[in-house]
């Protein structure tokens, strides 16, 4: 069996930056109708989202509640086999103090995201 040609850091870091990083509703969803396959599944640590609206709508909830200036960006480059994909991330002000970071496990699927575990690192560990 040959494996799915995938690009993982393409596919990973424009997840984290065209959908987590974009604060403008129609232009996210545009990217995720690009990323994601049309019943993909986001699983963050309390809640799940199946299907673009609501992954757009778990992801413009997620930004709300954050301040205007933070943004995520990648620690690393993202790796992958077989269809899964990792990316490590941090999210803060720019060039301020960190204060989230976490990991990105995607399954991917005719090269589009099918499901996405959004992982929180402990804070003050």
């Amino acid at each position: 069996m040959i494996a799915e040609s995938i690009d993982y850091g393409a596919r990973m870091q424009a997840n984290l930056v065209r959908v987590f990083g974009e604060r403008d509703a129609e232009r996210r969803i545009a990217a995720i109708r690009e990323l994601y396959a049309e019943d993909a599944v986001l699983y963050e640590p309390d809640a799940s989202a199946t299907g673009h609206a609501a992954i757009n709508q778990t992801v413009d909830a997620l930004l709300s509640s954050l301040p205007p200036s933070f943004v995520f960006t990648a620690i690393g480059p993202a790796v992958g086999h077989h269809g899964v994909g990792r990316l490590r991330w941090q999210s803060g002000p720019p060039n301020g103090p960190v204060a989230v970071t976490g990991t990105d496990v995607a399954r991917f699927e005719g090269g589009l995201i099918q499901t996405l575990h959004v992982f929180i690192d402990p804070t003050g560990a």
